[in-house]
Order: structure tokens, then C-alpha cells, then sequence
């Protein structure tokens, strides 16, 4: 397969904008590091969206290429890469990996520089760190494989290396997006009792549901704090896993955890929302930790997860819901945000 000089990508030119979908050239060459990957697939996680809207305040970057996980195929390789070679299936994730952590590449479009990190996916064709790729075998779904760049791999550490839950645990995920589903997935395989997912959303509960949450509720119609001691009864609140960032409930999450409860933080607050709690309680058991991708090591965790989806133990055909053209990418973002997706939203390329 020759390499490409240019190909089409969705790029974020200013924030609070819709993504601009154009041709940008391509590297001359590979510098010391670097994998040119054909993209087959991008999911569309949180983190963009957050981007886009500027969560984090300004970006000195832009004009800037998005995208952290996905699956594609090596089309070429930089001097020194040695843990993926040409024509090899690959997963591309934003948590690293074996290898070189290479300088980010530099895209051109519109005769100025485009910038990049070491991965982005909502492009054709990207120059991506070797650090940042983990080979699969070459039968693999490439729809599938691309949950693994992030949504299962961080739904999975949350839960296994963040809360840590143990048999019979209480819980409860607040925010049924893409990451949250494959956490109330890795809750329920470590028999968490009960486990209760939260949503404003019906539909992406009723699949929170499907992939084993005892109970659901609809914060939007129900008092979520009042259900939740409803459904635990006398019984303390072990985990208490926040997905959307927002500082009320968290606030509320650590609230009702208890002496001996787990709060992880997977959402971020928007810059400069706090949070305030009372912190007596951190002095005498009760965590909160903040997640940064379930701590996953791709090397490991893709090919452990990889086999629980071949013995039909992992639910992640069920949890691709929508699939869209790389024209279309503000379509899909904006039924993102209402809520008309149900699990995970992917790009084909």
C-alpha cells in the first residue's frame, strides 16, 4: 500500500464550532517514531466533545486535528519502530504503549501548519507515535477493536485498578455514555450487588440494563439520592463512579458513599468549577480518586479484553450503536450531545 500525500479530516478550527471536514496534506516524511496508520474506524468519546467546547479554557493550538481511539492498518513505519510493522491491525489509544514516544507530526492545510498530538483518529490517514499502537491479530473486527483505544480499556481499569471492586459491592454509575456502559459491563463480571447506573436518557439505560445494572434511574423524572437509598436500603454505598464532570454530583456522590466508600472521578469539571466536600471522612477510609483512563496498560489489557470478546464474554457489538461517514462527524457529535445515541458512536473511514 503506497503512501498517501493528503486525505480528508474533521479539524477543530475555533471551539463551540462544528468540526471543519477538509483535505489536509501529510508529512513529507516519518520522523524518528512514527507509524503512518489508514484509519478504519474512530470512536467519538467525551473528551472530544470537551474540546470542542473548551472544558479545559483556551486552546493555544488550533487550528488542531481530534481523536483517541480507534483501529487501522500500518501503512509505514518511521527508523526505529519496532513493536508494529507494515500491514499489521492495529488498535490506536491515547494511553501509552510500547515503544518510541515520537515528536507529534505537523499536518499541513490551507498552506499553514496543522497541528496534531501523538494520536488523533478523525483523520483518513494519521501519523501516530508507536507508543500509542497495540497490534492485533489481523482477523480482528475493526469496528470492535476500535472500543478498545479507550471506552473499554478505561471502563475496565476504572473499575479493576481505580474502585478496585470486590465481590458483592455496592455501586453506582452516574453517566451511561460509551465509557460508563463498559464500566456497569466490568461491575457487573465482578458481581458488584447491587449496581445501579444513572442516566438522564432512557435508552442508553435500558442498554446499561442489557449490560448488567440491577437497577436504573432516570435522573431527569426521579430523585436520584432518594432512589439510591431506596435500592441500598440500611446498607452503606461502597463505589460511587462519576462520568459527567459535574461538581453537584460528585458533591452529592461523595456524599453518600460510605465511611469506608470509593468516589472515582472519570469526568473532569469544566476550568475553574470546584468541587467542596467535607474532608474529615478521607481520614478515616473514604477515598476520592480521580481516573485517568483506568490506569490502563494497552500492551496487557487490549489482549486480555480481546479474548473475553472472542469467548463471547464482553458485550461490545451491542454497545456500537451508530456508525457514520467522516462527512457527517457534526451529525454524529450532535446526536451525542441529545442524547439520541445510545452507546458508542463510531467514524468509518
Amino acid at each position: 500500500m503506497s503512501a498517501p500525500k493528503t486525505c480528508k479530516a474533521a479539524i477543530l478550527v475555533e471551539q463551540n464550532k462544528p468540526l471543519v471536514v477538509a483535505e489536509i496534506e501529510l508529512p513529507d516524511k516519518l520522523d524518528v517514531g512514527q507509524v503512518l496508520v489508514r484509519i478504519e474506524y474512530s470512536g467519538i468519546c467525551g473528551s472530544q466533545l470537551g474540546e470542542i467546547d473548551g472544558a479545559k479554557g483556551d486552546d493555544r493550538f488550533l487550528p488542531h486535528l481530534l481523536g483517541h481511539e480507534g483501529s487501522g492498518e500500518v501503512v509505514a513505519i518511521g527508523s526505529g519502530v519496532r513493536h508494529v510493522q507494515v500491514a499489521d491491525k492495529v488498535v490506536l489509544h491515547w494511553r501509552k504503549g510500547l515503544g518510541i514516544e515520537a515528536v507529534p507530526p505537523q499536518y499541513r492545510w490551507n498552506g499553514s501548519v496543522l497541528n496534531a498530538g501523538w494520536i488523533t483518529t478523525f483523520n483518513e490517514y494519521a501519523v501516530v507515535s508507536e507508543n500509542r499502537l497495540t497490534t492485533i491479530p489481523a482477523d480482528s473486527d475493526l469496528d470492535v477493536a476500535a472500543l478498545f483505544g479507550c471506552a473499554v480499556t478505561t471502563g475496565f481499569g476504572v473499575v479493576v485498578n481505580n474502585a478496585k471492586v470486590k465481590i458483592g459491592d455496592s455501586v453506582v454509575v452516574f453517566g451511561a455514555g460509551g465509557v460508563g456502559l463498559n464500566i456497569v459491563q466490568a461491575a457487573a463480571m465482578s458481581s458488584a450487588c447491587p449496581l445501579i447506573a444513572v442516566d438522564l436518557y432512557d435508552n442508553r439505560l435500558e442498554l446499561a440494563k442489557n449490560l448488567g445494572a440491577s437497577h436504573t434511574i432516570n435522573a431527569s423524572k426521579e430523585n436520584t439520592e432518594e432512589r439510591i437509598a431506596e435500592i441500598l436500603g440500611n446498607e452503606n454505598l461502597d463505589v460511587f463512579i462519576d462520568n459527567t464532570g459535574n461538581t453537584d454530583i460528585i458533591e452529592t456522590g461523595y456524599g453518600i458513599t460510605g465511611p469506608q466508600g470509593r468516589v472515582i472521578l472519570v469526568g473532569v469539571p469544566r476550568k475553574g468549577h470546584d468541587i467542596s466536600i467535607y474532608s474529615l471522612p478521607l481520614h478515616f477510609g473514604k477515598t476520592i480518586t480521580g481516573s485517568h483512563g483506568g490506569e490502563a496498560v494497552p500492551q496487557d489489557d487490549i489482549p486480555r479484553y480481546l479474548r473475553l470478546f472472542n469467548q463471547d464474554r464482553l458485550k461490545l457489538k451491542e454497545l456500537i450503536t451508530e456508525i457514520y461517514e467522516l462527512a457527517d462527524i457534526n451529525t454524529a457529535i450532535k446526536k451525542m450531545r441529545d442524547g439520541s445515541i445510545s452507546g458508542r458512536c463510531l467514524i468509518r473511514m
